[in-house]
């Protein structure tokens, strides 16, 4: 009777170690930047090498239908951190641009929004954000720091506070000059039109001009065209910044080594925390544009530069958890103690193409579209868990999970309260890991295009189908083409888009490349499912409230009074106080 006693408080106890077997686990979070779900071995890709994220998958969880919550970065990242859908927090645009180009633009994160950083914090862990931010920074000041990092619940950053961008990359080309170019044509016009006709009427006698007032028009245009040229010929200088917590501390941004800069930062803040719980996100730069590669792996790919900075950031993950980063929390003895998440703010970005004809865009595996759209190659991104001893490792789900989810899940684990004052969209992914559960709690999902409701994806409890409608598609460049490539990017309003009324019906069970719209001949509940999808809609609005518009013009342009320089404007604003930042050996093969 003792015996039996014993075994079955044994068996209780080994139950519970496999429910959550550890309290306050480290959690380690490693988002790519436009990376594609095809472009990883254990997502199907045959020719890029990635055995380091393919082992996470072998020892872990795969998610087969992990959805961004926008095809964006700076949204997507919004919803990441606070586990809302960007609309909630005023981080979707109603304007053409959806993301922050600008280090000193006066948008970002709001700070009444609570991040997973924050609540953790909060439970006693270290914290840190390495890599890309692009949720922010300044407000009103240079130095209020008010969207910073250090501002949402992290103690540690080393990163960029905007993004990667072709600008920042002597010799990539500009992401504005087209755009800049079309722009600055039409206010010239209008500027020039403008003088001509006050000169005009002044010397017919129509009426008196001041020369006064020609001469102010006159100013203006010559100091509006001086600003404009001195801010895109010094824009790597002002924009392409690395920061240590709040300081600069290289500027302009060198390519040299950065990646292994950013591991080695890694490395080293889980040396510095191994004895107690700690949260690290190791936010890349790969594989946006500008493409880079160190030298070790420059070359050594079979898909040109984009393939050379996927392999190199496969190396960083495997510095990290498994070979090295990897290896870090062997040597500490923390796998077992450890939530490792890898995934992609969104999908690849198919439209990039360099100045020479390369493509520097990645794979979308079999889906339609990329970054910037709703289709699935915008949204659905790699998501693969690895905890062992805790979730059984070699397992797929391919029920519809988010990457707003990674908020209650970890909150959870750290043993934290998730908010009460506000709607949390995205559930805690433990049951489902851990086999408790087989469906996903989303039986709904909402896809924006900036702040339009774009799509929406319905998962009946009763049924293997996956319902998807889009209310509007963007219209592609050229038409027979799965991107817009005239315009680099896709956009949600006016012009840009086709409206659909009834919506376009897929059903992505049966057909997941969305080639073929359903109608009501070929779906005999088609307007049933559409009637049950718009009340979604209706109660999901209803759920919304006002909130300030963090991506507003106002809040996206360039602020001078914002701008950071660490030397002077007279010294362009030149330092570099990390050269001297050691980094790791590399092994490419």
């Amino acid at each position: 009777m003792g015996l039996l006693l014993f075994l079955t408080v044994l068996q209780c106890a080994i139950s519970s170690v496999n429910t959550y077997s550890v309290s306050n686990p480290n959690v380690v979070l490693l988002i790519a930047d436009d990376l594609g779900i095809g472009d990883l071995g254990c997502y199907g890709n045959r020719t890029l090498r990635t055995p380091h994220i393919d082992r996470l998958a072998k020892e872990g969880v795969t998610l087969t239908q992990h959805i961004a919550a926008s095809p964006l970065c700076t949204p997507s990242r919004a919803a990441f951190l606070t586990g809302r859908y960007p609309i909630r927090s005023g981080m979707a645009a109603f304007s053409r641009v959806g993301v922050f180009l600008f280090s000193a633009s006066s948008g970002g994160l709001p700070s009444e929004e609570i991040t997973f950083s924050k609540l953790l914090k909060q439970r006693g862990y270290a914290t840190a954000l390495i890599g890309k931010w692009h949720l922010g920074m300044n407000c009103e000041s240079n130095n209020d720091f008010c969207h910073h990092p250090l501002s949402h619940g992290f103690d540690y950053f080393y990163g960029l506070t905007v993004t990667n961008l072709r600008d920042c990359k002597p010799g990539q080309g500009s992401v504005f000059l087209k755009g800049v170019q079309m722009y600055l044509v039409i206010l010239i016009q209008i500027l020039g039109v403008t003088a001509v006709s006050l000169a005009v009427v002044h010397y017919v006698s129509f009426f008196k001009v001041p020369f006064e007032a020609l001469g102010f028009c006159l100013l203006i245009t010559c100091i509006s065209l001086a600003v404009l040229i001195f801010f895109f010929y010094h824009f790597r200088h002002l924009n392409c910044f690395l920061m240590r917590d709040h300081q600069i501390i290289q500027q302009p941004l060198s390519y040299e080594n950065l990646t292994q800069r950013l591991t080695t930062e890694a490395v080293r803040f889980i040396e510095r925390n191994h004895n107690a719980p700690f949260l690290l996100v190791l936010s890349y730069l790969h594989v946006h544009t500008a493409l880079y590669a160190s030298k070790m792996f420059r070359g050594k790919s079979r898909h040109g530069l984009y393939g050379d900075a996927v392999e190199e950031m496969d190396w960083s993950v495997g510095m990290l958890i498994l070979g090295q980063i990897l290896d870090v929390l062997e040597n500490y003895n923390l796998s077992n103690r450890s939530l490792v998440y890898f995934s992609s703010d969104q999908g690849a970005h198919i439209e990039e193409i360099s100045s020479s004809g390369e493509v520097h865009g990645g794979c979308n595996g079999i889906y339609k579209g990329g970054k910037s759209t709703n289709w699935e190659g915008g949204i659905r991104v790699p998501g693969l868990l690895r905890w062992p001893g805790v979730i059984h490792a070699g397992t797929y789900i391919d029920d519809p999970t988010s990457n707003m989810d990674i908020f209650p899940t970890i909150v959870k684990l750290a043993g934290a309260q998730l908010p009460y004052d506000r709607i949390i969209d995205g559930h805690d992914l433990m049951p489902l890991l851990q086999g408790k559960v087989i469906r996903s709690k989303h039986e709904f999902l909402f896809h924006y295009c900036n702040a339009y409701l774009n799509a929406v994806r319905w998962h009946p409890r009763n049924s293997e189908s996956v319902w998807k409608v889009f209310f509007f598609t963007p219209n592609f460049t050229p038409e027979d083409s799965s991107g817009c490539y005239d315009s680099h990017v896709c956009f949600c309003y006016g012009g840009f888009i086709t409206q659909h009324d009834p919506p376009l019906l897929f059903d992505l069970s049966r057909d997941p490349e969305e080639k073929v719209p359903l109608t009501p001949e070929t779906e005999n509940r088609f307007y049933e499912i559409l009637s049950v999808i718009q009340l979604a809609v209706d109660n999901h609005t209803r759920s919304l409230q006002a909130v300030s518009d963090q991506l507003s013009w106002n809040n996206l342009v360039w602020k001078p009074w914002l701008q950071l320089c660490c030397s002077s404007f007279f010294q362009f604003c030149y330092c570099d106080y990390d050269s001297e930042n050691s980094v790791p050996e590399v092994h490419s093969g």
